[in-house]
């Protein structure tokens, strides 16, 4: 066995550096986890959900199953590449274990004098120990799998259709520098590989090959260049890892561990935050996924741009703000950044300049003791037929109500949190609960998803939350109202608060189903499109929203349906607009079908063109 060469010299300066850096950046973001996060690390880190993060690592690290699921061809690239690498450094580990025990005068120390990942340099002789030949074979294969997973990668940054992608992530320096050595080290070990299989004859099915066509080369003089190029390779990797895209390899682990043990991303900007932004792959499916990209063409501040000018300290408002914050690349990414989350901590501001949006004393606490709060919500209040359908629902399932902010002087306070206003959400918040607590009432009702959403997540309260398509279901379950059922086609559409956001997506089905046909469309559930007049994106202009919308309903129309139904007040103010097709929510619906025919007489046209007046 050949002993020590300098130019192992690089790969292990490399190495020492990769290693230095990425605990130095590991041990700072696990201190800065917030108390919870790290109670919850304490707590669970000897029980058997370390167990399931070794399982869950192996899946999702190195085959990367999620990808797979959305992109077969991008899953099998991602693959072939952790993967491939992995087991070409573990088998190639065993593999000069082996031939140390068996050769004579072989040391463990020469693991660093003679890495394994220069095996073919060293280990010059033919070997005669059992499983040698089958080992040369086996990580020639490796090899292949891992040059196919390289020609993708090559392919999807000049031809990411190939790969059914319609945008590839632009790069920063640090990225341009990981991936180019990345694309030649492969090829560098292939080349110097078969110039020494060319030489010693040591090589398997891939090297021996292409080193009977080097054989014609002046293979000796080839060999220590090629040697040397592949070390500066692997060095110049290493080096660029820590401050590329390709930091998530080590950081999507920690991220794993983590998660399965507890630790869940709060309100505020923690060491967690530092590890999802450095988790993400860059791998562009959020890009795809985002309607900024698809309906506006805006192809420069989805999440993946967000998330890399975060990590880089370079992000700017444009892309920090302008975004629908619908949930949809949530929904997409493999590697479940809680994309929204970190965009809400990166928004909050310590107070609102001048005066509050909403005068929190007008409300008073509830004088009658009732059974259900009703809480219309801010946007509910400028579609006022919703407010009316709800109110008749109430009535005529004999349900003893108390509307809650019938006086327009309260927000459920979470516009504010949106924008980054977390102090005075929360004293808003403060101020509602003891309303709330006021009543005695058995269970609080919503019209806006919005609304339910900040009751369930931000709220404290004693009594159950239902969002008004969750409570008129129960009503008819119960036998408390009836419907008629009619003749007429409904496509419903998903607002993004109450489905990604809170995963209400069967009980408006379910009702919608006891009225007409429900037909289904496109993009549904877990990827329908929003509405396009989100409160969330500060930036974005009339005319995006109005394409954004457009597009939408070009879509949900496809199969001419005689309504459009919503559970939104935002996304029925916004698609009603289009005027493309009739557009309701589903307390209309309902009220309109409490057992009589829908009929749209001249009073309910009057009650219409009233409405958008106000809205207008």
């Amino acid at each position: 066995m050949n002993t020590f060469h300098p130019f192992i010299i690089p790969f292990w300066a490399g190495v020492i550096f990769l290693f230095t850096v990425i605990i130095y950046k590991f041990v700072k973001w696990i201190k800065n986890l917030d108390r919870k996060q790290q109670y919850f690390v304490k707590k669970n880190i000897l029980s058997r959900k370390t167990f399931g993060a070794i399982w869950e690592t192996i899946r999702e690290a190195l085959i990367h199953r999620n990808i797979y699921k959305k992109n077969p061809v991008l899953g099998y690239m991602h693959m072939s590449l952790a993967f491939g690498w992995f087991l070409l450094i573990a088998i190639g580990f065993v593999e000069g274990f082996l031939y140390r025990l068996n050769v004579p005068g072989s040391r463990w120390y020469q693991m660093f004098t003679n890495p394994d990942i220069f095996f073919q340099y060293f280990a010059r002789e033919h070997h005669a120990y059992f499983g040698a030949a089958f080992f040369t074979q086996l990580m020639d294969f490796l090899l292949l799998v891992v040059l196919g997973g390289v020609a993708l990668a090559i392919t999807k940054r000049f031809k990411s259709k190939f790969l059914g992608m319609k945008k590839a992530t632009k790069h920063s320096f640090y990225d341009k520098l990981a991936l180019s050595s990345l694309w030649w080290i492969f090829p560098l070990r292939l080349f110097a590989e078969s110039t020494t299989a060319a030489l010693t004859g040591n090589g398997g099915f891939l090297t021996n090959s292409l080193g009977s066509v080097i054989a014609y080369l002046p293979a000796a003089s080839m060999e220590l260049p090629l040697w040397w190029a592949y070390s500066f390779m692997l060095c110049a990797f290493f080096v660029s890892l820590p401050y590329s895209r390709y930091m998530h390899i080590p950081t999507e682990v920690v991220l794993i561990f983590l998660r399965k043990w507890g630790a869940e991303a709060g309100e505020q900007y923690s060491g967690l935050t530092d590890i999802q932004l450095n988790a993400c792959s860059r791998c562009g499916i959020c890009i795809d996924s985002c309607q900024l990209n698809f309906a506006a063409n805006i192809n420069n501040v989805q999440s993946v741009y967000f998330i890399r000018d975060t990590r880089y300290k370079k992000l700017t408002d444009e892309v920090a703000n302008n975004c629908l914050m619908c949930g949809r690349c949530v929904e997409a990414c493999p590697v479940g950044l809680e994309l929204t989350v970190i965009r809400q901590q990166l928004r909050n501001k310590k107070e609102i300049p001048g005066k509050h949006y909403f005068d929190y004393n007008k409300a008073e606490e509830s004088k009658n003791k009732t059974d259900v709060v009703y809480f219309a919500g801010c946007m509910t209040h400028l579609t006022p037929s919703i407010i009316i359908a709800m109110k008749n629902i109430f009535r005529e399932a004999g349900e003893k109500f108390w509307f809650m902010d019938e006086d327009k002087g309260l927000c459920c306070g979470r516009p504010m949190r949106q924008q980054g206003f977390v102090q005075q959400s929360k004293d808003l918040i403060s101020k509602n609960m003891r309303l709330i607590a006021s009543s005695d009432a058995k269970l609080l009702v919503t019209s806006c998803p919005i609304c339910y959403k900040s009751f369930k997540d931000e709220y404290v309260l004693d009594i159950p939350v239902m969002h008004h398509s969750e409570y008129i279901e129960s009503l008819i379950k119960n036998k408390k109202i009836k419907l008629t059922q009619n003749e007429i086609d409904i496509v419903y559409h998903d607002p993004c608060e109450l489905g990604r956001g809170c995963g209400i997506y069967e009980p408006p089905r379910q009702v919608l189903s006891k009225v007409g046909n429900l037909k289904s469309t496109e993009f549904e559930r877990e990827d329908s499109l929003c509405c396009g007049g989100s409160l969330s994106n500060t930036i974005i202009e009339l005319d995006t929203q109005t394409k954004i919308r457009d597009h939408g309903l070009e879509i949900l129309t496809k199969s001419n349906p005689d309504i459009l139904a919503t559970s939104c007040p935002l996304c029925k103010k916004t698609l009603v607009h289009g005027n493309k097709v009739k557009v309701m929510d589903i307390a209309e619906i309902v009220a309109d079908n409490l057992n009589k025919n829908i009929n749209f007489d001249k009073s309910k046209k009057d009650m219409m063109i009233k409405e958008f007046t106000e809205i207008i």
